[in-house]
């Protein structure tokens, strides 16, 4: 027998088994109305509503419906109710600019576009043929009345959702998630992070960053209970730990340094001691912030590898019984890695020292982009872009990034799209913009930057010509004036050449 594994299954088992349970507390401080506590049994019904008003709009199977929001419910909501209809959710990251998100709705192709509320003024030159805010006009689409259309002939190989990259080119390529992608990530994460109904997780991720990493379906399936934080705050994340006995949250580094100055400030024990687990991912924190997070917060750190086309979990590293009696700057040393492949996975390097990955969480493929899916599984492997090695024991540890990709604050920002908008200013006659170590947000977007003979420019300037083009996350925030930039005997850039002086003081090297 064979029964395709859908998102579907995570929604249904949680109304199922849970639906008296609340299963979603909604962020109380946000422009829309808050939807407070929902039952699981009430989030599969405004599930139903959402994809009876997705009938009525004849919005049909594959079409796609994005939707640019802060953590919210009702985000939640379309990211377990959109695909379990067969139709296509695309979450766009928040934070990106009017021409970008432009680009993203327009590239693949969405008939429905939902805007929180505060971004509608500064989105308002994005237009689909149907538009309607995160808030009222929402709730106003939602049909209680009305049972919807079930998908007739449900696909486990269907594209369920479209998640939009940064990668080394100055346009996005929207990453094609499967259902059974989705599926096989949502459930061995939970295994690996042993995840059950005892848990209760807080969304200190951002959704749509690969749909919150698949964890709100792995916390759905086992009728966890997920607490919606807007905006991350060290000191809120401790006082929402407190409030809703937190046990499980996940995010970039930069999240944990955030925590980890909060509650240098805290009256009173560090709430969720010997009761959290963190999940790790982006740039590795350095070792001492791994032992910083467990012996301050007593909050357990585990990490794991992976992007936007492995729906992300690639590899894993939790702390094993057999480090227990570890120093903690040995621990800590060995959380540090990427950690072992999750199970399904095959990880292996090429030649040249490029992260190769196997596995049923890897990409269908690029959205209408047939070239750079072939490039991506070329040799049935996918090229992750990064360097790195493995060793004995399994372990893979991130030695470069191959591609030219900078990670800040769990954001990708490429290299080269913000190089293209520096090298527009007038005064700069070449530009290359690197990753620098940076304690709070993992690496800092830095230009180096050499001037036109006789020109003039500081830089502040060159950060303000930025700012008009660039998401706030991608323009530098730091600007370094260079008579000459290290170069290949061919006239090529190096940028590893130029990273050198940065990182050599730094435990890590990307």
């Amino acid at each position: 027998m064979r029964v395709p594994l859908t998102t579907r299954d995570f929604l249904d088992r949680a109304e199922l088994v849970y639906g008296d349970r609340v299963g979603i507390v909604d962020e109380p401080n946000q422009p829309a109305p808050s939807l407070g506590d929902l039952t699981w049994r009430e989030v599969a019904r405004r599930g139903r509503a959402l994809q009876a008003g997705l009938d009525e709009l004849r919005v049909g199977v594959g079409e796609r419906v994005a939707v640019v929001s802060h953590n919210a419910a009702r985000l939640l909501e379309v990211l377990l109710a959109v695909p379990s209809s067969g139709r296509v959710a695309v979450p766009v990251n928040f934070r990106l600019s009017q021409e970008e998100v432009r680009y993203i709705v327009g590239h693949c192709g969405a008939r429905v576009l939902m805007v929180d509320p505060e971004l509608r003024e500064s989105l308002k030159g994005v237009s689909a043929e149907h538009c309607l805010g995160t808030g009222d006009e929402y709730e106003q689409l939602l049909r209680f009345d009305t049972e919807p259309v079930p998908w007739a002939e449900p696909d486990e190989d269907a594209t369920a959702t479209i998640n939009y990259t940064s990668g080394t080119t100055a346009r996005p390529k929207g990453v094609r998630m499967t259902h059974r992608n989705e599926w096989v990530n949502a459930v061995t994460f939970g295994m690996h992070m042993q995840v059950s109904d005892r848990d209760v997780y807080l969304h200190t991720l951002p959704m749509f960053h690969c749909n919150g990493w698949g964890l709100p379906y792995s916390m759905a399936g086992v009728g966890a209970k997920q607490v919606v934080l807007r905006k991350v705050d060290g000191a809120e994340i401790l006082r929402r730990v407190e409030q809703h006995g937190v046990t499980v949250m996940a995010g970039a580094p930069a999240v944990w340094n955030a925590v980890l100055e909060a509650a240098e400030n805290w009256d009173g024990e560090i709430p969720g001691r010997d009761r959290v687990r963190v999940i790790v991912a982006g740039a590795p924190p350095p070792s001492r912030t791994i032992a910083r997070i467990e012996a301050e917060l007593g909050w357990e750190f585990n990490q794991i590898y992976g992007l936007t086309e492995t729906a992300p979990l690639l590899t894993i590293n939790r702390p094993r019984a057999e480090y227990d009696d570890l120093e903690p700057e040995e621990r800590a040393k060995r959380l540090s890695r990427a950690g072992v492949p999750a199970l399904g996975n095959r990880i292996t390097t090429s030649e040249s020292g490029e992260v190769l990955a196997q596995g049923n969480v890897v990409l269908a493929g690029y959205w209408e982009n047939p070239d750079a899916t072939g490039e991506a599984l070329e040799g049935g492997w996918f090229h992750t872009g990064d360097g790195g090695s493995v060793d004995e024991g399994g372990y893979l540890t991130i030695s470069d990034r191959k591609k030219d990709v900078i990670i800040t604050g769990g954001e990708n920002v490429s290299s080269i799209e913000v190089e293209d908008v520096v090298f527009s200013h007038p005064a700069v006659a070449e530009v290359a913009v690197i990753g620098v170590p940076d304690e709070k947000w993992g690496e800092m977007v830095t230009a180096l930057v050499v001037l036109a003979p006789g020109e003039q420019a500081d830089e502040a300037a060159i950060i303000a010509h930025c700012r008009g083009t660039l998401a706030g996350y991608k323009v530098p925030k730091r600007v370094e004036f260079r008579d000459e930039l290290a170069r290949t005997a061919t006239g090529k850039i190096q940028k590893f050449k130029l990273r050198e002086s940065f990182w050599a003081d730094s435990d890590r090297k990307i």
